[in-house]
């Protein structure tokens, strides 16, 4: 195969599948991840967990307490992150049975450098991996089982196609409630489509960063009236809007935000709609807009501490599911940084002496540790490393006791 075929045929694999109503409302029958939410999918990219007996390793015994460490392959390429990406699988898992957590923002927060941005790219990444079915020319791509009534159409939908009720509680957009009116309330006009998830096409994954103060408004998140089309349109007709924000772009999938509380605090009031309520005001007269995507922020320690200090922000602060994404304490696994950074420069052929890069792992694991109590940070750093001190140092603690005077 050469590269050429390869491309086409990755192309031709993404292209859309068009289907009618009835033939999704008969998929779902068949195949509940026709109808699965964005946590759903996710955990469905991310896959099942290889589960690692600590018990039977000396060094990761003494790390992890002999506990059945979960590893994911899909974050085999994020090292010293196992107790990160437990948390935010925990959060899709919790999301995905439709708990608490399916109405919080994912918030990434740690020091610079962290990898923040490392595990958001990683989750963009996944999305894109399995697809999801909207309706056809909806510019928000949402799901064809907003077209129904959860209050009406519930019973039957559970009945014959074996649907949840759960899933019916997304409401039509103002472009669908348009195109109803058109067909003379037949559903069976609407045509359904297999989408793939596109960082690139701005396919259900989109990115939204703050501005500067005078000139960001809401628009960046949830679009505006396209100009050019008043000549056609009326202002409030929903095919004059442009669904070009944040929030219209990732339905159905990630909406990433970077640096959030950095933002004016004017331009995040429709996350908390969007995230509470699934749907939000356009800046038209026209009805809500759909939402059911995952929002997923990241900042840095400062601007949360000055966010959550202003007490005007409090609505926002029990709408955020915070998982914290601390610096590496672990030198095997800065090593492994380290050589992945290099694998991607152009050092890779450069002559490296030995031991250098545990050398530059030790320094920089060193500046994060609190100096311990009777003890030397080279020691603490050791036994961080999984390393047994009883017989060279007989001042170091245990793993756990170097924690609980850190405060972690």
């Amino acid at each position: 195969m050469t590269i050429f075929t390869r491309y086409q045929g990755r192309f031709t694999a993404a292209q859309e599948e068009e289907m009618s109503v009835q033939d999704y409302l008969e998929l779902c029958k068949r195949d509940a991840s026709a109808y699965a939410s964005v946590a759903e999918r996710m955990l469905l990219a991310i896959g099942e967990p290889a589960l690692v007996d600590t018990r039977t390793d000396p060094r990761l015994s003494r790390i992890f307490a002999n506990k059945v460490l979960k590893v994911y392959p899909s974050f085999k390429d994020l090292y010293g992150m196992e107790e990160v990406i437990e948390h935010i699988v925990s959060y899709f898992r919790h999301a995905a049975q439709g708990l608490e957590e399916k109405k919080q923002i994912l918030y990434l927060l740690g020091p610079v450098g962290g990898g923040k941005s490392s595990l958001a790219e990683k989750l963009k990444a996944l999305i894109e991996k399995v697809p999801f079915y909207a309706i056809k020319g909806s510019p928000v791509h949402e799901s064809p089982l907003g077209l129904f009534n959860p209050a009406e159409d519930a019973d039957l939908l559970e009945s014959d196609y074996k649907i949840p009720r759960r899933y019916l509680g997304t409401i039509m957009s103002p472009w669908a409630v348009k195109r109803l009116q058109e067909f003379g309330g037949d559903i069976t006009q609407f045509r359904v489509v297999k989408l793939h998830p596109s960082v690139l096409s701005q396919i259900a994954v989109s990115k939204t960063e703050p501005g500067d103060e005078n000139n960001q408004d809401i628009s960046a998140l949830v679009g505006k009236i396209d100009i050019r089309k008043l000549e056609t349109y009326s202002q409030d007709d929903p095919d004059a809007y442009s669904y070009s924000g944040g929030l219209c772009l990732s339905n159905r999938g990630i909406l990433e935000f970077v640096e959030m509380f950095k933002a004016p605090i004017k331009v995040l009031h429709p996350l908390l709609t969007a995230t509470q309520e699934g749907n939000y005001k356009g800046t038209e007269g026209f009805g809500a807009i759909p939402f059911d995507g995952l929002i997923l922020a990241h900042s840095n320690e400062a601007e949360w501490q000055a966010f959550k200090n202003n007490r005007n922000n409090e609505a926002f602060l029990d709408r955020i599911y915070i998982v914290k994404v601390p610096y590496s304490l672990r030198v095997a696994d800065e090593i492994h940084i380290y050589e992945k950074l290099v694998e991607n420069s152009s050092l890779v052929k450069a002559p490296c002496a030995p031991d250098t890069l545990r050398m530059l792992a030790q320094f920089s694991v060193l500046s994060r540790l609190k100096e311990p109590e009777n003890s030397s940070s080279f020691s603490k750093m050791r036994v961080y490393d999984g390393e047994n001190l009883k017989d060279t140092d007989p001042k170091a603690k245990s793993y756990q006791e170097y924690r609980d005077f850190a405060g972690v």
